[in-house]
C-alpha cells in the first residue's frame, strides 16, 4: 500500500514538474512575442548599423562605403597617430569641462530660484524651460547673430565698455567657448526641468524641522536639498556629459570645425571623415573609440559617483 502511495506522489511530482515547465516556456514565448516590435526596431536601427560600423572599422572602404581591403586594427593606429583626430580630442574633453559643469551649476540655480513660493514665478519658470521648445538650427541662428563681429550684440557691448571687439567664432582662443555658451544655453531648458521636478519630490516636512531648529537658507541648501537632490543631479550629470561628446548641430552652424580645427568635435570629425573624405574606415573607427570612451567614462561615473547618491 506504501509503494503505491508513493509510485502516486512521484508521478505527480513529475506531473507537476511538467505543467511547470509548461508554464514557463508558454510566459517566455508570451514575452518574447511582446518584446518582439522592439527586438525589430533595436535591431534595425541599432544593433545592426552598430555591427556595419564595427565591420567597416576594419576594412578601407570605397566612395559608396563599400569595403575593399582588409586592414586590422590599422585604421585605429592611424586614427591615434593622426594630429586632427588627437586635436578633436582634446577639444571634445575641453567642450564637456566647460559645458557639463556650467549647464548644471546654471540650471541648479534657476531651479532653486524657480522653486521659491513668489508671486508670478510660474512666468520665470516658463521663460527657464523655453530653449526646449527652439531647434538646435534655430538657436544657432540666434548665436550666430549674437557673435557677429562687426553688428553682433555681444561686440557692442564690448565696445560699449571700451574693449576691442572679440572674435568670437574666428578666434582660435575664443572659437571654443562661445560654442560652449551656446551650448550651454541650450541645454539649460531640460536639465532646469528635471532639477525644478527633483526640488518638488522633497519632502516639506524636512524645511519644517530645519526651521523649527532655526536653520538658515544657506544650511538647508547644504544640508537638506542637496543630500536630497543627489539622485536627480546624478542623472542629469550623466545625461549632459553623453550628449557633450555628441555634439554636432552647434558646431556644424556656428563653426564647422574650425577656426584651426579648434572646434572640430569628435562627431563632426566623424561626420567629415564619412560624408566629406568618403573615409567610411576611418569613419567607423573613429566612432567606436567615442563609443568606447562614453562607455568608459559612464561605468566611472556609477562606480564612483552613485556611492554619493542619497535615496530618499
Amino acid at each position: 500500500m506504501n509503494e503505491v502511495v508513493y509510485q502516486q506522489d512521484v508521478q505527480s511530482s513529475i506531473h507537476f514538474a511538467k505543467e511547470r515547465r509548461k508554464h514557463r516556456l508558454s510566459q517566455l514565448i508570451k514575452g518574447i512575442l511582446f518584446l518582439c516590435p522592439s527586438i525589430l526596431l533595436f535591431g534595425v536601427f541599432l544593433f545592426y548599423p552598430m555591427g556595419k560600423t564595427i565591420y567597416l572599422s576594419f576594412f578601407l572602404t570605397n566612395n559608396r562605403g563599400e569595403p575593399t581591403v582588409f586592414v586590422g586594427l590599422e585604421n585605429y593606429l592611424d586614427i591615434f597617430q593622426s594630429p586632427l583626430f588627437l586635436q578633436s580630442l582634446k577639444s571634445t574633453l575641453f567642450f564637456a569641462l566647460y559645458t557639463v559643469p556650467g549647464t548644471i551649476i546654471v540650471s541648479l540655480l534657476l531651479a532653486v530660484i524657480a522653486n521659491e513660493k513668489l508671486k508670478g514665478i510660474g512666468i520665470f519658470r516658463t521663460i527657464f524651460s523655453s530653449t526646449m521648445g527652439i531647434s538646435v538650427a534655430a538657436a544657432s541662428v540666434f548665436w550666430m547673430f549674437l557673435f557677429h563681429p562687426t553688428i553682433g550684440w555681444l561686440n557692442r557691448l564690448v565696445e560699449a565698455l571700451g574693449m576691442n571687439a572679440v572674435g568670437w567664432l574666428t578666434d582660435p582662443d575664443w572659437a571654443l567657448l562661445s560654442v560652449s555658451i551656446s551650448t550651454i544655453w541650450m541645454n539649460i531648458g531640460f536639465t532646469f526641468l528635471i532639477l525644478l521636478g527633483g526640488l518638488q519630490s522633497i519632502d516639506s516636512y524636512l524645511y519644517e524641522s530645519a526651521d523649527i531648529d532655526g536653520a538658515g537658507y544657506f544650511y538647508k541648501l547644504r544640508r537638506i536639498t542637496i543630500p536630497m537632490l543627489s539622485p536627480t543631479l546624478f542623472f542629469v550629470l550623466t545625461v549632459t556629459l553623453i550628449n557633450s561628446f555628441q555634439t554636432f548641430g552647434q558646431v556644424d552652424m556656428l563653426t564647422r570645425g574650425g577656426p584651426q580645427n579648434e572646434t572640430n568635435l569628435i562627431v563632426y570629425s566623424i561626420y567629415q571623415e564619412a560624408f566629406m573624405n568618403y573615409q567610411f574606415g576611418t569613419a567607423s573607427a573613429q566612432a567606436i573609440i567615442l563609443f568606447l570612451i562614453i562607455l568608459i567614462l559612464t561605468i566611472v561615473q556609477f562606480k564612483l559617483g552613485e556611492r554619493k547618491v542619497h535615496y530618499q
